[in-house]
C-alpha cells in the first residue's frame, strides 16, 4: 500500500531519550559545554531569565571556537510583556556574541542541534520555559540532525545570513 522512497538507518534512535522539564537543563547544559563547533536552538519565545542562564556558557562556548546560533520568532509578534522579554533577551544573548536570528514567519518549532550530531526536539522552549510541562527527546544521530535540517530548512537560513552550519 505504502511505497517509501528512502530506506533509513534506524540505529541513531537506540541513543534516543525523553526529559521533562525537570531534568532537561542539566542534560542540554552538558551537550552545549561539550560541543566542538556549533550549537544551533530554535526557541520561538525567549526570557530574559533563560537567557541569563544560559549566557556566561554560551560566551565560554564561542570563546573555544563554537559558533552558537538562536532562531527566535520576532518579539513584535508577541504580547507586550512576552516582546519585552524577548528583547532583553536578545540583547543579553548578542552581548555573549551569540547569532540571534529573527524570523516572521516561525511557528512554534523548539529544535537544538549541536555539532551536526545531537538533535533535542520536543515542545520545551528551551530559552523560555517556565512552569509547564514539557517534553524533549535526545537523540545523537547525524543522520537525523541532517535530516531535520533539511525538513525545516534551516541549513538554507543559516546560509542567507551568512553563518555556515556545518
Amino acid at each position: 500500500m505504502f511505497k517509501f522512497l528512502h530506506k533509513t538507518d534506524a540505529s541513531g534512535l537506540l541513543t534516543s531519550r525523553l526529559f521533562d522539564e525537570k531534568s532537561f537543563f542539566d542534560a542540554f547544559a552538558k551537550d552545549v559545554n561539550d560541543a566542538k563547533k556549533s550549537v544551533l536552538i530554535e526557541s520561538p519565545y525567549l526570557t530574559e531569565r533563560r537567557a541569563l542562564q544560559f549566557c556566561q556558557l554560551f560566551g565560554r562556548m564561542n570563546k573555544q571556537g563554537v559558533r552558537i546560533c538562536v532562531n527566535t520568532r520576532n518579539p513584535r509578534h508577541h504580547d507586550k510583556t512576552l516582546e519585552i522579554q524577548a528583547w532583553k533577551a536578545i540583547a543579553i544573548l548578542r552581548d555573549f556574541d551569540v547569532k540571534v536570528c529573527i524570523y516572521n514567519d516561525m511557528r512554534h518549532r523548539k529544535v537544538a542541534i549541536i555539532d551536526s550530531t545531537v538533535l533535542w526536539e520536543g515542545s520545551l522552549n528551551i530559552l523560555s520555559q517556565n512552569n509547564s510541562k514539557e517534553i524533549m527527546r535526545r537523540t545523537v544521530s547525524s543522520e537525523l540532525c541532517d535530516q531535520m535540517l533539511r525538513f525545516t530548512s534551516i541549513t538554507k537560513e543559516l546560509r542567507w545570513y551568512n553563518w555556515s552550519y556545518i
